[in-house]
C-alpha cells in the first residue's frame, strides 16, 4: 500500500488537501468570533475595511475538488459543514489509492471483477502486409546456368531466399531443406519438373539487386525520408491506438509481420520454413459490441468477430509454423500491462517472505520414503538453484526436441563424483527454450546427488529422469505451497534477488558514470547466465572490437602527446616563474585528465562489449529482473535513468520510475 500511495502522490494527487482545507476552515471560524467582538465600532470606515477583509478572506477559502464539486463561498459558513467536509475528503484520500493504483490517476474508473478487462473496446483493426512486387525484368534467376521466369508466388518465396543468401542460415543443411521443400510447394507442375536440386539455383542477381535497394534507402534525400516518416505516423495515428473504456491507449504490434522464412534461436529443426502470408480470413477480431467495428480490406472478410471483454487482446491468428497462436495486444505502457507487471513482480516478492520455508521443506522431501515426493523435490531444488523451466510435454515429432526440467532425460545429465576439484558435480547437456543449449556443470549436495543415481537406476540414456513427476503435479505443488507460485515465479524471483545482490557488492559510490554502468551490466550478466539467456555473437562483432581499439589505440597516444607537454610546461613553468606559464601549467592538467577520463570510458565500453558477446541482456531486464531496483540504484548513485531503459523501455516502466524511491530493496 505505502508504495502505490507513493505512487499515486508522484502522480499529483493531492493527499495533504484535507490538512490545508482544515486549517482554512479554523481560520475562518476565528475571524467570524472577533468580527461579533467588535459590533461596538461606529467607525464606517473601519466597518468598510472589515467588509473589504471579509471578501478576501471567503474568497481566499474558496477551492475547487475534482472539477468544481463544491466551492465555499461565505466566511458564515457553519464550523460543522466545514468538518463534514473535511472529513468528505479525507475518505477520499484513503479510498483512492485503492481505486487508481500507480497509472496515470484515474479517481473515477471502477475496478472490474469476475476476470473482466474492459466494457468498451474499438479499434481499426491491423495493417497487413504491402502485397508482393514483383522483380523488375533485368533481375533474373538462373537454374543450372539458364536463365528462368518464375511465376509470381514461386518469385516472392525466392526473394526471401536471395535476401538472406550473405547469412550463416542458408549453409545450414537443415534450413536449406526445409525451405526448398516449402518452395516446390508454391511452384508450378512445370517448375517443380524443372527445378530438382537447390544447389543448382542462382539466387546472385536477386541478392544484388536487394543489397543496391538497402543502399538507395540509406542514401534517401532528408525530404524522401521525411516523407515515409510522415506516412508511418499517419498510420500510426490511425491504426495505433485503441479507445478502452474512455481511454486512448497505445497499441503495441498493430502491424501483421510479412511472410518470410522462419529462422527460429539455436539449431531450430523448422528453420528455413516458409512463414505465410497472413490474410483477413486468418484473422479473429475482438471488440466490445457497441463499437464500431474494424473493417476488413475491400473484398475479404474477418475469419471471426469476437467480444470478449475477459482478454485484452484486439486481434488473433493462428501462424503455420508451430501452430501458435499470435495477438495484437496493448503497448507495455497501457494501464492494464502496467498492472499485471507490477502484480507479477509482487507475486515474487512475496515468494521471498516464504522461500527459506519452501527450501526446507523440499530439503525433508529428499529423504522421503515416497519415490515421487522426492523426484518432487529434487526437481524443485533445480528450478530453485539453476532457474530451471518446468518444461511441457510435447507430441514426439511435432517440435524441436527441447526439454525443461520435468521433461529432462537421463541422457541430459552426467553424474560425477568428483570434477576440477569439487564434489558431487552434475553435468547438465540439453536443448531448452528456442532450442537453446543449456550447458552446465553445477556442484550440488550429496543427497540430490544420491538421490539422482537413484533416479538412473536401470534406466535407458533415452528414459526419464523424473519418470514419476510431469508438470501438472509440480504446479500443484507450487500452488499448495503459495498462492500464485509458479517455476517463472522462481525464475523472477532468483533474477531479480540476484540482481539486487550483485549491485549491493560491486557497485562503488566512488567510481564514476561509465565505470558504475559497467557495474551494472555485470549484475545483469550474473542474471543472464543464471536465466541462460544467451546469443550468438553479432556478425559484426569482430569489427566493431578492431574500431574500438583503434579508438583506444588512438587516444593513448593522444595521452603520450598531452603527458609531454605537460612536462614540457613544468619544465618552462619552473624557469620562468611567471603567472603565465602557470597557467600554461593548469591548462596542460586538464587536458590530461580529460584525456584519461575518455580513455577509460572507451576501455571501459571494449571490456563493456567482449563480457556481452555471447550473452543477452535485454530478455532479463525486460522479463524477469523488477524495474523497481535498476530505477531506485540510478536514483542512489546519480545515473541517467536512460542510461539503463530506452525510451520505450521507459514508458513501458513508467509505473516503476514513479513508484521506486532510491531506498527501494526488493
Amino acid at each position: 500500500m505505502d508504495q502505490i500511495i507513493v505512487a499515486i502522490r508522484s502522480r499529483h494527487v493531492l493527499l495533504h488537501f484535507g490538512s490545508e482545507h482544515r486549517d482554512s476552515s479554523d481560520k475562518k471560524h476565528r475571524d467570524k468570533e472577533r468580527l461579533k467582538l467588535k459590533d461596538g465600532s461606529s467607525d464606517k470606515q473601519k466597518d468598510k475595511h472589515k467588509e473589504k477583509k471579509k471578501e478576501e478572506r471567503a474568497d481566499s477559502s474558496s477551492f475547487d475538488l475534482f472539477g468544481d464539486m463544491v466551492q465555499i463561498n461565505n466566511v458564515l459558513v457553519p464550523a460543522l459543514c466545514g468538518a463534514i467536509l473535511v472529513a468528505c475528503v479525507g475518505m477520499l484520500v484513503y479510498i483512492l489509492p485503492s481505486l487508481c493504483f500507480f497509472m496515470p490517476f484515474r479517481w473515477e474508473e471502477e475496478r472490474y471483477t469476475d476476470g473482466v478487462k474492459w466494457k468498451f473496446l474499438e479499434h481499426k483493426g491491423p495493417v497487413f502486409a504491402p502485397p508482393y512486387d514483383p522483380l523488375p525484368s533485368n533481375v533474373k534467376f538462373y537454374y543450372d546456368g539458364k536463365h528462368m521466369k518464375l511465376s509470381s508466388t514461386a518469385e516472392e518465396v525466392a526473394t526471401f531466399f536471395a535476401k538472406m543468401l550473405d547469412h550463416e542460415y542458408t549453409t545450414k543443411e537443415v534450413f536449406r531443406k526445409n525451405f526448398y521443400k516449402d518452395w516446390r510447394k508454391e511452384m508450378t507442375s512445370e517448375e517443380k519438373s524443372k527445378i530438382t536440386d537447390l544447389n543448382k539455383c542462382d539466387f546472385s542477381e536477386m541478392s544484388e539487386y536487394f543489397k543496391a535497394q538497402s543502399e538507395a534507402r540509406k542514401a534517401m534525400t532528408k525530404e524522401d525520408k521525411q516523407k515515409i516518416k510522415e506516412e508511418n505516423e499517419r498510420i500510426l495515428q490511425e491504426y495505433g491506438f485503441c479507445i478502452m473504456d474512455n481511454h486512448k491507449e497505445r497499441i503495441a504490434n498493430f502491424r501483421i509481420e510479412p511472410p518470410g522464412l522462419f529462422r527460429g534461436r539455436g539449431d531450430h529443426p523448422k528453420m528455413g520454413m516458409l512463414k505465410r502470408r497472413i490474410r483477413p480470413e486468418d484473422i479473429i477480431v475482438n471488440c466490445s459490441k457497441d463499437s464500431k467495428h474494424p473493417k476488413p480490406p475491400p473484398g475479404t472478410k474477418w475469419k471471426e468477430v469476437r467480444h470478449d471483454n475477459k482478454v485484452t487482446w484486439l486481434v488473433s491468428w493462428t501462424e503455420n509454423i508451430q501452430g501458435s497462436i499470435k495477438y495484437i495486444m496493448l503497448n507495455p505502457s497501457s494501464r492494464i500491462k502496467g498492472e499485471k507487471d507490477w502484480q507479477k513482480y509482487e507475486t515474487a516478492r512475496r515468494l521471498k517472505k516464504c522461500v527459506e520455508r519452501i527450501r526446507a521443506q523440499y530439503r525433508d522431501d529428499w529423504k522421503s520414503k515416497e519415490m515421487r515426493i522426492r523426484q518432487r523435490a529434487v526437481a524443485l531444488y533445480f528450478i530453485d538453484k539453476l532457474a530451471l523451466r518446468a518444461g511441457n510435454e510435447k507430441e514426439e515429432g511435432e517440435t524441436a526436441d527441447t526439454v525443461g526440467c520435468c521433461s529432462l532425460r537421463v541422457e541430459h545429465l552426467t553424474l560425477h563424483q568428483e570434477m576440477d576439484g569439487q564434489e558431487y558435480v552434475v553435468e547438465f547437456d540439453f536443448l531448452g527454450k528456442d532450442s537453446i543449449r543449456y550447458y552446465n556443470k553445477v556442484p550440488v549436495e550429496k543427497r540430490v546427488f544420491k538421490n539422482l543415481q537413484l533416479f538412473m537406476e536401470d534406466k535407458e540414456p533415452e528414459d526419464d529422469l523424473f519418470d514419476r513427476l510431469n508438470t501438472s503435479i509440480l504446479n500443484k505443488h507450487l500452488q499448495e505451497l503459495m498462492d500464485g507460485l509458479t517455476a517463472k515465479v522462481f525464475r523472477t524471483y532468483n533474477a531479480s534477488i540476484t540482481l539486487q545482490q550483485q549491485l549491493n557488492e560491486i557497485t562503488n559510490s566512488e567510481d564514476n558514470v561509465p565505470a558504475k554502468i559497467l557495474s551494472y551490466n555485470r549484475a545483469n550478466r550474473a542474471v543472464a547466465i543464471l536465466c541462460n539467456h544467451q546469443r550468438a555473437p553479432p556478425k559484426t562483432f569482430e569489427k566493431s572490437m578492431q574500431n574500438l581499439q583503434t579508438k583506444i589505440d588512438a587516444k593513448k597516444e593522444q595521452l603520450a602527446d598531452a603527458k609531454r607537454e605537460l612536462k614540457s610546461a613544468k619544465a618552462d613553468a619552473k624557469v620562468r616563474r611567471d603567472e603565465k606559464s602557470k597557467k600554461a601549467v593548469e591548462s596542460k592538467k586538464k587536458a590530461v585528465q580529460r584525456i584519461e577520463e575518455q580513455l577509460m570510458k572507451l576501455e571501459v565500453q571494449a571490456t563493456d562489449r567482449e563480457e556481452n558477446k555471447q550473452i543477452a541482456l535485454g530478455t532479463s531486464k525486460l522479463n524477469y529482473l523488477d524495474p523497481r531496483i535498476s530505477i531506485a540504484w540510478c536514483k542512489k548513485f546519480g545515473i541517467p535513468i536512460e542510461k539503463i531503459y530506452n525510451k520505450t523501455q521507459r514508458e513501458k516502466f513508467a509505473w516503476a520510475i514513479d513508484m521506486a524511491e532510491k531506498d527501494f530493496q526488493f
